[in-house]
């Protein structure tokens, strides 16, 4: 496997200089961020990051992420228009030994949470989603932890009465349209397409999730078969839905080298309902078996990229919720742990 850690770029409070320390990683994880979605980004931008990655010896091999544009996911009549920049960003990607993009397909909110600064017993704060919680909040007056700055009340309004008409199978399609344009390209520059499941895995205020289960997945490679259509395995995401099989998944799709990348965090089940909190990446905190997670990975001699996902705020650190330095470092020791134990074992 190959080693990485989310970077949010050169204004990231976390300096290369700190990354470069952590025992085995090969590079970082990456996009340009200061572009309008939907707009080519510079290639000068991402020769620039490039070349700082490399200064610090680490890789610039796994774009997080090229957003996709909402009109794309409406299947507005603009979205060629917005397909063909993404497919310039792709082959600017490429240009400068891109190999794997992370992207979703979630409308309006690529992630939720009702509370950004969950108190854990240990002291420490992380990301948690509370069902109680989130049944309180009033559709028609949205008020989201991490989202308020990202719209205007009456720019989300409009963004919800867009999608207020469309099906999950329509969006389905809409995926579809997408990626049998884009794929060829991949197929052409040498990238895999690692799609992020629904996080969480269910709908929201009405809006259609459609990467959220085995059943999905099943669907969408089915349909776009090429093995540059992959996914991003993100424990936490399809681990917070609670019916959906994650070891039989990770098996399954990484026996078919599909899982071009791989995020690795544990959540805590909190209640009989669909409450969970995030927490260490260490299997006996949470609900999620990392140690097998990791084992089948292993088994099925996968060599993708990995990331330790969302951390906890410890030790006082004040940072970006779930993207703090300490504990995603304490996340890569146990990655490297797991990993190294199980190649020793599956010589």
């Amino acid at each position: 496997m190959k080693l990485t850690f989310r970077w949010y770029g050169l204004n990231d409070i976390i300096p290369l200089q700190y990354l470069r320390q952590i025992p085995n990683l090969s590079g970082v994880v990456t996009a340009v961020y200061d572009v309008p979605v939907g707009e080519i980004w510079p290639l000068e931008s991402l020769e620039k990051l490039k070349i700082a990655c490399e200064e610090h010896d680490l890789q610039m091999e796994v774009i997080e992420s090229i957003p996709v544009h909402e009109d794309i996911k409406l299947g507005k009549f603009t979205r060629d228009y917005y397909i063909a920049n993404y497919i310039e960003n792709l082959r600017r990607c490429a240009s400068v030994g891109v190999k794997c993009v992370c992207y979703n397909f979630m409308p309006v909110f690529d992630w939720l949470r009702t509370e950004l600064y969950h108190k854990n017993k240990d002291g420490s704060t992380s990301l948690s989603y509370s069902y109680d919680d989130f049944i309180k909040v009033d559709p028609k007056n949205l008020h989201l932890p991490g989202w308020d700055e990202s719209y205007s009340p009456s720019e989300l309004q409009n963004l919800l009465n867009e999608y207020s008409n469309v099906t999950h199978d329509q969006l389905f399609e809409n995926l579809v349209y997408f990626l049998e344009r884009v794929i060829p390209v991949c197929e052409e520059v040498g990238i895999n397409m690692a799609i992020h499941p629904d996080d969480p895995p269910w709908d929201v205020f009405g809006l259609p999730r459609i990467i959220s289960t085995e059943k999905d997945m099943d669907r969408l490679f089915n349909r776009v078969p090429s093995l540059n259509n992959g996914v991003t395995f993100c424990t936490g995401s399809f681990g917070a839905g609670r019916n959906n099989d994650l070891y039989r998944m990770i098996d399954k799709y990484s026996k078919q080298g599909r899982v071009h990348f791989a995020h690795l965090r544990n959540v805590l089940y909190t209640d009989d309902k669909d409450s969970f909190c995030e927490v260490g990446h260490i299997s006996k905190d949470g609900s999620i078996d990392m140690a097998k997670i990791v084992e089948i990975l292993v088994k099925n001699k996968f060599d993708g990229y990995v990331r330790p996902d969302h951390g906890r705020n410890i030790w006082g650190e004040d940072a970006k919720p779930g993207y703090g330095l300490f504990d995603r470092a304490l996340g890569c020791a146990y990655i490297n742990g797991l990993f190294e134990a199980y190649e020793k074992v599956n010589k």
